[in-house]
């Protein structure tokens, strides 16, 4: 049941100005959800006093990755029992408000994962945060609460992640763990539920991932779903436990379905060149879907299942034929899109101890830029022969978030600070 609260200034321009730069970063994984921007006049190289426009400190741990549009950084932190959207000047990394719901009540989640560890979005005219049993909030530019949406409690021990996506006039938000799963889509103006389908998993008969050999094991998703665009029309494409399903974003009716699924997923699907990837976590399976089919497409647009592949927690991109992936124990590889073969898998060496990583990555251009868990930004080549071209530490401690792209400038949240990084105005022009 929903209980939604709305707000008379939802219709209303914010107070405060707000410049648009020349490109945003507006929800998780960028504007396309697929970790691919359009910049390439971007840093090469920095460390903690190289490059560094401003860091400022942050409450508490967290593992959500900050978004930007124009003037404004935006980031979810928890502060104590309050979950908050907090507001940054782009210019200085000063606070400028936080605003969010105080929730009291027990909300389990796992030591790694931070409360409000879900990535905010944004339209540039509201931004919607999912802070799980504490609900679907949006704020205009000034901080103000413009709707709330109650989609019960999380109750998973492991928490949430899953962000926000935006598409048109609807906000999709998803829940793949505990005792409720869902896939829902709102108005964005008002809050207003226009769809929602409650999510049940298939029986697993075999685990194959590394719950081999128990088929008690933990099932769950904590992938944030993808907007694909193909054949003319928009899909909505979500990686479950055993299945890859993509929904009507209008009405939530499914269109098709690919079996192959790891029944543990914390990925998020991944689109580039008319190709989908899902891979599992917990060395779960990997499958590549083309779009654009109905019901069971398993035997006519899955291209390729890897079964028992690698543990990843972050996702991937895709480029030239290839796609690239930073697998949690810190090896990196490149597979070929066409068939899954791997052409090379290499350990990425960070300045410290910590080489593992939780962080998606982006492109730019045939860069890739990827975190590691040292807070070690690692810039790649993407090409069929490896090449590390840089690697960029901060010694700034534990970072699981992802790099956030805008304008010339590279956004990194660690479990301390935020930080800016930029190159030298002269060199960046």
């Amino acid at each position: 049941m929903f209980l939604l609260r709305h707000s008379f200034a939802a219709a209303l321009i914010a107070s405060l100005p707000v410049t648009v730069s020349a490109a945003n970063w507006p929800a998780w994984r960028g504007a396309g959800g697929s970790g691919v921007t359009t910049e390439t006049a971007l840093p090469l190289t920095w460390s903690a006093t190289e490059n560094v426009r401003w860091k400022v400190a942050l409450p508490e741990r967290g593992n959500s990755t900050p978004i930007v549009w124009g003037d404004r950084v935006f980031l979810t932190q928890a502060v104590g029992q309050q979950r908050t959207l907090q507001c940054f000047d782009r210019k200085d990394g000063a606070l400028l408000w936080k605003a969010g719901p105080t929730y009291s009540g027990k909300e389990p989640t796992h030591p790694t994962n931070p409360l409000a560890s879900a990535t905010p979005m944004t339209d540039g005219e509201r931004v919607v945060a999912w802070f799980g049993s504490a609900g679907l909030h949006a704020y205009d530019f000034s901080g103000k609460e413009l709707w709330s949406a109650d989609f019960g409690k999380v109750d998973h021990e492991w928490g949430y992640g899953i962000s926000p996506v935006l598409h048109e006039n609807l906000c999709f938000i998803a829940n793949g763990a505990g005792s409720e799963t869902f896939i829902a889509a709102v108005d964005k103006q008002t809050g207003k539920v226009v769809w929602k389908n409650d999510v049940q998993f298939r029986k697993v008969t075999e685990r194959t991932d590394g719950f081999a050999g128990n088929n008690d094991g933990v099932i769950g998703s904590w992938s944030t779903p993808l907007i694909v665009e193909s054949a003319g029309r928009a899909e909505l494409v979500m990686t479950w436990p055993e299945d890859m399903i993509a929904y009507d974003p209008k009405t939530g009716r499914e269109l098709w379905r690919a079996t192959g699924m790891n029944p543990l997923n914390y990925t998020s699907p991944t689109f580039g060149e008319n190709v989908i990837i899902g891979s599992g976590g917990f060395g779960g399976s990997t499958i590549a879907v083309k779009p654009g089919g109905s019901g069971d497409v398993t035997g006519t647009h899955r291209l390729w299942q890897k079964i028992r592949d690698k543990q990843r927690i972050g996702s991937g991109v895709i480029t030239g034929g290839h796609f690239y992936v930073l697998n949690t124990p810190g090896t990196a590889q490149c597979i070929e899109l066409a068939t899954g073969k791997q052409i090379w898998e290499e350990r990425l060496k960070g300045s410290g101890a910590k080489s593992e990583s939780w962080s998606s990555m982006v492109l730019s251009g045939d860069r890739i830029y990827v975190l590691n868990q040292g807070s070690d930004t690692i810039v790649l080549r993407a090409s069929p022969k490896f090449e590390v071209l840089a690697t960029n530490p901060l010694g700034d401690g534990m970072t699981n978030s992802s790099v956030a792209v805008s304008d010339g400038e590279l956004f990194i949240r660690t479990q301390k600070h935020l930080w800016c990084i930029g190159q030298p105005k002269a060199a960046a022009k």
